[in-house]
């Protein structure tokens, strides 16, 4: 694969089920109780729970990778969070190569809820061979 600079990323979509919210939070050892418990999520002025900052993290480095395929080395990756990404909601991923420099290229990814841009934000990452 070598792709161009603009070249789009497929759409990813992930149904936040309660049992997404939860058990990504509990796999990434992450026990505060937004993540998990709605009635205190909601005590905190929350609407429900909701994912954790490590979830969103790796769900962006999931969109990148399910793209690229397993050759890709992931060498940084910058987001900025924005509104929650609720239980009960629906994340979806969209990006597109922004730069290239030899065999590293940056993505520009952004993962909406429908309050807005959860993540925003770029991977950078390497292609061995696709200098």
């Amino acid at each position: 694969m070598t792709p161009a600079t603009g070249t789009a990323l497929p759409e990813l979509i992930v149904d936040l089920t309660p049992t997404t919210v939860i058990a990504t939070a509990l796999a990434t050892r992450d026990f505060t109780p937004v993540h998990h418990d709605t009635a205190k999520a909601r005590a905190q002025g929350s609407k429900d729970i909701f994912l954790n900052i490590l979830t969103t993290m790796g769900l962006v480095e999931r969109y990148v990778t399910d793209w690229t395929g397993p050759e890709a080395v992931i060498t940084s990756i910058n987001v900025r969070l924005g509104v929650p990404a609720y239980a009960g909601d629906r994340l979806s991923f969209s990006g597109v190569i922004v730069e290239r420099d030899g065999d590293r290229y940056t993505a520009q990814v952004r993962g909406r809820v429908s309050l807005g841009d959860h993540a925003t934000g770029t991977v950078t990452f390497v292609l061995p061979g696709s200098a």
